[in-house]
């Protein structure tokens, strides 16, 4: 086995990096200095809650996080010790005790969680806490500390979040996740609990009825789709039980939120209406959106309120006067209409009219109302191209709205809307996708991009924000992006790195360093701008042989096609190395099963620490993950040559590593199907409640619709998942290639969808098996047996290949894009001779 060694190898830096990296570090330092816009359409937003209450709800977050330890620490709240816009915390070391004052209460929990992490070398993430609590307490610098935000707004939370990882939260896990939040100066987020119960009430008191509503309303699991307009009733229908129970915990967060001194985003209306209205309202002018996802008319197709129609405005207005009696309000609407969903027109004029009727609405039930929108339609640049986009924002008064630019990390909008047109923006990054699991980062891509949206020329952003669709996972990365909410330039990530393993095991060695340096130097230097989706790994991928499921066959030079005629498939004469997989792998795979080995080979060391069995866990799975792929390319080829024996040989190899992945996630409590199941069955009221609910727990994370609209979007590699659907599908697989092999058939890919749907996909969603909610086995001795069967196979040549497939892939897709876009530009600059950008030529050419 061949691997670099020392630290400096492993981090990638060089003394020519080291130099370029403190000039960066100079510029970032100069450029942050560069003041973005100020509005004072914004000055309204601050917190609702007296001093002193904020300052009491930090005194409790203290105590539930120091337990015995919160009388060492005096916590104050005063608003006048920095900026009136931003929030500061100071830290002052006593003899006895340590002294900290926030501007608010946020400000003062963001304080305690700086020094414990910059002074006693602790961690609270959503995985567990590292609080070994040096005693006495550590001094700070000069005896104080004083640290200032960057921005006005520090947002959390994506309108899927709430349905992917928070949907079957109790209070007790609202109130752990509200302290984390607070912890790092979060002090605005999405708070959309119990709206139902609120338009209930409206269109009930419109005229509609309950039957009406269930058939407008998803089900609990599908709520933040039937919200946006994308689909209804999918998953329902959902109880009164469940409204009633989701407007008394909205109650309890947004007491929380507003003690801390946070502004709740609460929803307003986007123009979405049950398909009742049509009966209920025959005069009313309706239209229907596009299909969404592939869902059929039972579900597909919402209904939209044209925006000059009067019931627009009266639901509109109703709607938040409702919400306001209810709850109050703190002035920041989130209304999307079109996220995901095209217009049925692209005239400027009509989409200017959307624009306008939704700020008027929300100014006429609210006049300080601030409208809060998703920039993640502008993803669609089919549609939303520079006229469409300036349309729609400019109908807003400058300063009136707040844009969420959703993927700043990858897809940064801003930069191409000229600063969203002057409209306030948030830097955001998105990382995850309907919470998957894979281990993915792009450290330095969040190293540095704020501090670009903050220095763009005539920049709007006032904030930072994280949107993540799913949490629980890639702790490192959101521990990593939240510092950004108060340091002044970028970071030197290795270092960084290596004081995160310090606080996150409360003790480290000069291995176990290098091994997070691997990770850091490979899973989480995605830089190429790659979104983090593991739908395509082939554990939680549905098996198939489709030339689909192999777009890189035929991209390469030397690619001969040939037709076996008695198998009727279409196969590649490649050396067998050649990954036939669309997963994408941005690293060189022996960085991750380097990290495996250092990892494994401190295991009795460090297996006192839950936070490290917990990682330990994490790289074996995906460790596995990636060597799957070599079991299913084999088993491919194998297939293509007509070797039975072989096809065997490799279907058993890939059915025992999911049986053996199943086993080592069982060990972990981070990784059970069983909790996710009982967190949804606890919510239930009866038995038909329990069932109820357990479908919706079971179909997101696997058809996510009736017919599998979205299938294995939202996967999980947890145990018992594992068990009992993802490795039954891929028996169904290897079994039917085995068959049709040995009795001379025809491969029919629908014929294999069809058994795996019937026999393994439609049955699961409404099984009610019972599954462990505690740890299975010994993770130390079920990860190091694993370690010694599986790392020989990783040393194959064939994963010197996963990371050129992926990025010759990508070069293709950027030459075809750049081609499709700037084609005809390129071609005419070339026929007339005159200037044109040269870049793209080169990358048209695949030069970059």
């Amino acid at each position: 086995m061949t691997q670099t060694s020392s630290h400096d190898q492993a981090s990638g830096e060089t003394k020519h990096d080291i130099m370029i990296s403190k000039t960066v570090f100079v510029l970032f330092t100069n450029l942050i200095l560069v003041n973005c816009k100020d509005f004072a359409s914004l000055s309204h937003l601050k917190p609702k809650a007296s001093l002193g209450k904020q300052e009491d709800a930090a005194k409790d977050l203290y105590q539930r996080v120091l337990g015995p330890r919160a009388g060492e620490f005096v916590v104050k709240v005063q608003s006048n010790i920095g900026p009136k816009e931003k929030d500061t915390f100071l830290i002052n070391t006593k003899e006895k005790y340590v002294e900290i004052t926030g501007t608010t209460g946020v400000a003062a929990a963001m304080g305690l969680y700086y020094y414990l992490t910059n002074y006693c070398n602790c961690q609270i993430t959503w995985g567990g806490r590292q609080m070994a609590i040096p005693s006495p307490l550590p001094k700070v610098e000069g005896g104080s500390v004083n640290i200032t935000t960057n921005d006005k707004i520090r947002f959390f939370q994506n309108v899927c979040t709430v349905s992917y990882s928070s949907v079957w939260f109790k209070w007790a896990d609202w109130e752990a996740y509200l302290d984390w939040m607070a912890m790092r100066g979060i002090n605005m987020a999405l708070a959309f609990t119990g709206q139902e119960a609120i338009f209930q009430r409206v269109y009930m008191g419109l005229g509609f009825t309950m039957k009406d509503l269930q058939d407008h309303f998803g089900g609990p699991a599908f709520l933040a789709w039937s919200r946006m307009g994308n689909m209804h009733g999918w998953g329902g229908p959902i109880t009164q039980n469940w409204i009633d129970d989701q407007l008394i915990l909205q109650h309890k967060i947004l007491e929380r939120m507003r003690s801390f001194g946070m502004i709740p985003v609460l929803p307003g209306f986007a123009g979405h209406v049950p398909e009742a209205t049509i009966l209920r309202y025959p005069q009313a002018n309706v239209s229907r959106l596009t299909d969404w996802a592939g869902f059929n008319q039972s579900f597909c197709c919402n209904y939209l309120l044209d925006f000059n129609d009067p019931l627009f405005m009266k639901i509109a207005v109703r709607f938040i006067k409702e919400m306001e009696n209810e709850f109050g309000v703190d002035h920041v609407y989130s209304v999307d209409t079109f996220n995901e969903m095209r217009p049925r027109s692209n005239s400027t004029e009509y989409l200017a009219l959307s624009g306008r009727t939704i700020y008027k609405s929300l100014k006429e039930a609210d006049s300080k109302a601030i409208w809060l929108m998703q920039g993640w339609l502008f993803i669609d640049g089919g549609f939303w191209k520079q006229p469409q986009i300036k349309a729609l924002l400019t109908a807003v008064p400058q300063g009136e709205m707040i844009i969420l630019d959703l993927y700043s990390e990858i897809i940064p909008i801003y930069t191409q809307t000229e600063s969203y047109y002057g409209q306030p923006f948030i830097w955001c990054m998105l990382h995850d996708f309907g919470g998957t699991m894979e281990l993915y980062g792009a450290l330095k891509l969040i190293n540095e991009g704020p501090f670009n949206g903050r220095a763009f020329p005539n920049s709007s952003m006032v904030g930072l924000g994280m949107t993540p669709e799913g949490i629980f996972q890639n702790e490192v990365v959101y521990e990593f992006f939240t510092e950004n909410v108060w340091r002044k330039a970028p970071r030197d990530i290795s270092t960084w790195i290596s004081k995160y393993v310090l606080n996150r095991y409360g003790k480290t060695n000069k291995f176990i360093d290098l091994a997070w340096q691997y990770l850091k130097n490979s899973v989480y230097n995605n830089s190429d701008n790659l979104k983090d989706h593991d739908s395509n790994a082939i554990p939680d991928h549905r098996p198939s042989l489709s030339p689909a499921l192999h777009p890189d066959l035929g991209i390469y030079n030397n690619t001969d096609y040939l037709h076996d005629n008695s198998i009727n498939i279409i196969v590649t004469t490649l050396p067998r190395v050649t990954p036939l997989i669309q997963q994408d792998v941005w690293y060189n795979p022996e960085d991750l099963y380097v990290a495996w080995d250092i990892m494994t080979l401190n295991l009795d060391e460090f297996s006192n620490s839950s936070l490290f069995m917990y990682d330990i866990v994490d790289v074996t799975r995906n460790s596995l993950q990636i060597l799957s792929i070599k079991y299913y390319t084999d088993l491919v080829y194998a297939f293509g040559r007509g070797d039975i024996h072989a096809v065997e040989s490799h279907g058993n190899q890939l059915l025992g590593l999911l049986s053996d992945m199943d086993t080592v996630l069982g060990s972990d409590s981070h990784f059970l199907l069983g909790r996710w199941i009982k967190a949804a069955t606890d919510n239930a009221m009866d038995m038909q409640d329990n069932w109820f609910l357990q479908f919706n727990a079971r179909n997101q994370i696997t058809l996510w619709g009736p017919r599998g609209e979205i299938r294995d979007y939202a996967c999980k590699q947890w145990s018992g998942l594992i068990k009992d659907y993802y490795l039954p599908r891929w028996e169904i697989f290897v079994n039917y290639t085995l068959d049709i092999m040995a009795h001379n058939k025809t491969y029919n890919a629908t014929e294999l969808d069809i058994m795996i749907y019937e026999k393994v996909e439609f049955p699961f969603s409404y099984r009610l098996d019972q599954y462990p909610t505690e740890p299975q086995g010994d993770s130390v001795a079920i990860v190091k047996s694993l370690h010694k069967k599986y790392r020989p196979d990783t040393m194959s040549e064939f994963f010197q290949t996963l990371q050129q497939a992926t990025e010759e892939r990508h070069r293709k897709d950027k030459r075809n894009w750049i081609q499709r876009k700037y084609g005809s530009q390129i071609k005419r600059a070339k026929t007339q001779n005159i200037g044109y950008n040269p870049r793209l030529h080169h990358v048209v050419n695949g030069r970059n």
